[in-house]
């Protein structure tokens, strides 16, 4: 085969290949975009919700020590005034149990995001090593480029999955 043959053959096959590794390097960015998106999103949000628990935790605490000092008064009012506060802390310490959940629901989501966050810049790299590998294979009409580049976007490829489905 002579080489414009086979620069000819390389140039095809490689123009269809990098449009593909192109095309998923662009999705991978965008998802793994997304990802850290949801890191940074959960994790403030599941810092406000402890804020929350905390302020709320606060305020039962309050309301059991006034609770406290108003049931020492012995009289009627007091005790009345006691169990107002020690049901006001009750219904806060439930409070405080749904926002417990809350925030450890979004912890447990960013947990997830995170472990994938490492398998989407992998894949770029990967994506990228391969558009790379195409484009020398193409200027030096080598075919064993094209090969590598073919087994890098492939590596590439495996790894995109790997962190939208598998982790």
């Amino acid at each position: 085969m002579t080489r414009s043959e086979m620069e000819i053959i390389i140039k095809l096959r490689a123009a269809v290949w990098v449009t593909v590794v192109a095309a998923l390097l662009a999705v991978n960015a965008w998802i793994g975009g997304s990802n850290s998106s949801k890191i940074m999103g959960n994790t403030i949000a599941a810092n406000n919700q402890w804020a929350w628990y905390q302020a709320k935790n606060s305020r039962a605490t309050l309301d059991n020590a006034i609770a406290d000092i108003a049931s020492m008064d012995g009289k009627a009012s007091g005790v009345k005034l006691a169990m107002y506060y020690r049901t006001e802390a009750q219904r806060l310490r439930g409070d405080m149990d749904e926002i417990s959940d809350k925030a450890k629901k979004l912890e447990a989501e960013r947990d997830q995001a995170v472990k994938r966050s490492p398998h989407f810049t992998y894949a770029g790299i990967a994506l990228q090593l391969s558009i790379v590998l195409s484009t020398a294979a193409i200027l030096a009409v080598a075919m064993p480029l094209f090969w590598a580049s073919v087994g890098v976007g492939s590596i590439g490829t495996a790894l995109f999955f790997f962190a939208q489905f598998g982790v």
